[in-house]
């Protein structure tokens, strides 16, 4: 029996409507949390009478929202890569990350890949030919198709 290497083809890529969806859903759940989260810190101050927290998130000016936003942003994409090779959009897509030999990538790609989404512009890297952008091709990460994934792996392990 021959040993086959197996890697990630086009057809297994998601398509760049999926990653356009997955764009927008995962901004919505990132606002949702943001929101959340603030609310959630004003509450806990108010109700320990901790006025100064309650107080410092009511007077928070747009550098601090901003740095505030990206703090949120960078754990939820990496937590939640790490943790299930994907984000809340992703599943919803059904689709995953993995590397090019279609296994888990390790932590550090996880981390260079939701370093390189704050690149200026990246989400514009996905007008081009390939549905990658460049947080992909940087940190050698492919998002693709669950299920095809899973099937196309199974035909070459028998």
């Amino acid at each position: 029996m021959k040993n086959i290497e197996f890697t990630i083809t086009d057809d297994l890529l998601a398509t760049k409507q999926q990653r356009l969806l997955n764009l927008i859903i995962d901004l919505l759940f990132l606002y949702i949390i943001i929101l959340s989260v603030g609310t959630a810190v004003m509450l806990i101050g108010e109700a320990s009478y901790n006025l100064a927290l309650s107080d410092w998130i009511k007077s928070m000016g747009w550098l601090e929202i901003v740095f505030y936003s990206l703090l949120i942003m960078f754990l939820y994409y990496s937590l939640t890569e790490i943790y299930f090779s994907r984000t809340f959009a992703q599943l919803v897509t059904r689709t995953v990350v993995v590397k090019k030999d279609g296994s888990k990538p390790d932590n550090a790609m996880f981390f260079k890949r939701t370093l390189f989404r704050f690149i200026p512009f990246e989400p514009f890297s996905f007008l081009g030919a390939s549905s990658r952008g460049w947080h992909d091709v940087f940190s050698e990460t492919y998002v693709v198709k669950k299920k095809k994934l899973a099937r196309k792996m199974k035909l070459i392990e028998t």
